[in-house]
């Protein structure tokens, strides 16, 4: 019978602990605040968007709000960005992605001050990271740990495998894995035998942007199975990059979708937001 990993629970508990931490820094006479950019009215962004400003308000740190049109020229978008990275009351800058394609991303990741980039893209929280050095970690690479390890599954000396490279989720939850001490294998669409080296997975992270794609055949009986992936199913239904039906038969845990990893990325927004007291 395989463990439901449940990212809902898992999140609460998270926001509740910052909950008192808040309030207790709240009570020394310091305030935290998170500024929130969206270019544009995507909907989904726009859920996401919605998301972290409840999540600020449920932990008690203040959040400031830019609503940007589909038409801002990316030197507004910096010069707003410079902004916040010269208030002092600011303590954390979140540009919701994507961003329309006249704006170059990389460009305004990059903008973002490393003491205030709580998403953590920026090229010198992904150095620190790779290095062991302190700094902002990837939300959610930084979520799926916390679901594995409040799960009461030990990483040290497993076999882990994660499936995909992208720089938002598998490269930097290979770093995370490794810093666990876990043994890490990174995979891609060019891995030769993908099903076979899946299968050697104690702790298989599953990040391939492909509905479905994964399925019991790619899963040691007993492993711990993470689906990052977000998608809608030929029904609209909500689903995710593993087969769930099928994977939950030789699982021994297993995030669902949703309810797995996505409530984690925004608790992990939170941790990183509280956290940044510490480094500005």
């Amino acid at each position: 019978m395989y463990k439901l990993i449940d990212g809902k629970v898992i999140s609460k508990q998270i926001k509740d602990e910052l909950k008192e931490k808040v309030a207790a820094i709240k009570a020394e006479g310091t305030e935290i605040c998170l500024a929130v950019i969206q270019v544009g009215n995507d909907p989904a962004s726009s859920v996401y968007v919605g998301n972290k400003k409840k999540a600020c308000e449920y932990i008690g740190i203040g959040s400031l709000s830019y609503e940007l049109p589909e038409n801002t020229t990316e030197e507004e978008l910096l010069t707003l960005i410079e902004k916040l990275n010269a208030d002092d009351k600011v303590n954390g800058i979140l540009v919701q992605l994507p961003l329309p394609k006249h704006i170059d991303e990389d460009k305004v990741i990059k903008t973002i001050s490393p003491k205030k980039d709580v998403d953590g893209f920026h090229p010198m929280s992904v150095g620190a990271l790779s290095i062991g050095q302190p700094g902002f970690v990837s939300c959610t690479p930084a979520g799926v740990i916390q679901l594995i390890k409040r799960s009461g599954i030990g990483i040290e000396g497993k076999e882990c495998v994660v499936l995909g490279r992208s720089n938002i989720v598998g490269k930097p939850m290979s770093m995370l894995l490794l810093r666990e001490n876990g043994t890490v294998t990174v995979c891609h669409s060019r891995t030769k035998d993908l099903k076979e080296v899946c299968k050697r997975a104690d702790i298989l992270v599953v990040a391939i942007g492909k509905p479905k794609m994964i399925d019991a055949s790619y899963i040691k009986d007993g492993a711990t199975v993470i689906d990052v992936g977000i998608h809608r199913d030929e029904n609209n239904k909500l689903c995710g990059d593993v087969d769930f039906d099928s994977a939950k038969e030789v699982a021994g845990a297993i995030t669902p979708v949703p309810g797995g990893v996505g409530p984690m990325t925004i608790a992990m927004l939170m941790a990183n937001c509280v956290e940044s007291i510490n480094i500005n």
